[in-house]
């Protein structure tokens, strides 16, 4: 029976374990790739010579890199789905894990909409074809005026990815010093007198 209890919870730990590194693993993909991409591949595309190939350049660099993204947001938040199930009772029981868990939800549906509108004005772009720009998301004087209103959007929007998922990867950092066992108990502590202790 002791063998079986063991087996139990060393089950229950590879499968925390691989949530963990699913939810970590994605996390850190999605905030790379989306900085690297408005550092590095955008940045890139605005040297190259002819001024009409730059959006061309950049748009087949974000299809190619955009499945990798959604694999690593459905990674991501698989995992976050996985440890809050396993992680329940300290988000009851712990004082301060429940605000935690609601500021790295809102902050992740914040990210994934952030994702999601930028990869709209990006293929906004890419249909623009093969128009003069002087960056991805800087226009020339030749710039359409509809490509320059996608442009200043998509100045904004490509920034706020990285900073929504550097957030959340700050919270996260949050939630694993909640999860040492000096914090636990007096998380725990705090909200058993909340509840035990009447309100004046």
């Amino acid at each position: 029976m002791m063998a079986n209890t063991m087996m139990k919870r060393n089950v229950m730990e590879d499968r925390d374990t691989v949530l963990r590194s699913m939810h970590d693993t994605g996390l850190a993909a999605w905030f790379g790739g989306s900085l690297m991409g408005a550092v590095g591949l955008n940045g890139a595309a605005g040297k190259v010579g002819n001024p009409r190939e730059r959006l061309v350049v950049s748009s087949i660099g974000w299809d190619r890199w955009a499945p990798i993204n959604m694999a690593a947001i459905g990674a991501h938040l698989l995992g976050a789905v996985g440890i809050l199930a396993s992680e329940r009772w300290r988000v009851v029981g712990q004082r301060g894990v429940g605000t935690m868990s609601i500021v790295k939800t809102a902050l992740t549906a914040a990210a994934l909409g952030a994702t999601a509108y930028s990869r709209k004005l990006g293929k906004e772009l890419e249909n623009a074809g093969e128009v003069a720009v002087e960056g991805v998301t800087e226009p020339t004087a030749e710039t359409p005026a509809t490509v320059r209103a996608v442009q200043r959007r998509q100045r904004v929007v490509q920034w706020s990815v990285p900073a929504l998922t550097g957030a959340l990867i700050a919270v996260s950092a949050l939630a694993g010093e909640q999860q040492k066992s000096g914090s636990v108990l007096q998380g725990v502590g705090a909200r058993l007198r909340g509840v035990l202790v009447p309100t004046r």
